[in-house]
């Protein structure tokens, strides 16, 4: 095992941040630490090493820096989930609302495959909504999503109620702003 590492002491806590009473946990520290950022790859081959995972999906953008180290070491190809208008070729897209308005993410058709186990992968989970789209996203293409991880999880906004049909698993979670 990877052993512990104290991930708190490596994220940053911003206040006030990107708005008035909010608290940011900011994943900057982590990639400013090669020891925490090298723990959180070497959990993530730890734990999933041994189930059959065809592909990683990462959200846009904080979710690619764990999610391209760990499918390298998987040997497994990586998806791209961004916002709408990031991707070149033919895609599939999704809607979601936000607590603010809607917003679209977008897949390359031919990068998922049907029947695959896919892992979704990004740096924090909040309320779950863009997860829930990319997951859903993820399915209409027929793959299967075989759990969800990030690094940070939020419990406090009930994410875990959002994501009821996925595995989530989350190295460290902060129960209050």
């Amino acid at each position: 095992m990877s052993g512990i590492y104290d991930l708190d002491a490596a994220i940053r806590k911003v206040k006030d941040f990107p708005k008035e009473g909010i608290l940011f946990y900011d994943i900057t520290g982590i990639l400013q630490t090669p020891e925490a950022f090298k723990y959180c790859i070497d959990t993530m081959v730890e734990k999933y090493v041994d189930e059959k995972i065809d592909a990683v999906a990462a959200i846009e953008a904080r979710g690619f820096l764990f999610a391209a180290p760990f499918a390298e070491r998987m040997n497994i190809p990586q998806i791209l989930i961004r916002k709408a208008g990031k991707l070149p070729g033919e895609t599939r897209e999704k809607k979601f609302m936000l607590e603010y308005g809607e917003d679209v993410i977008q897949v390359h058709s031919s990068d998922v495959k049907a029947g695959s186990r896919v892992l979704l992968v990004d740096d924090l989970v909040a309320t779950g909504g863009t997860l829930e789209a990319a997951g859903q996203l993820l399915q209409q293409l027929g793959a299967q999503v075989h759990g969800i991880f990030c690094v940070i999880g939020l419990p406090f906004l009930n994410y875990r109620e959002k994501l009821k049909p996925f595995t989530v698993e989350t190295l460290i979670e902060y129960n209050s702003e």
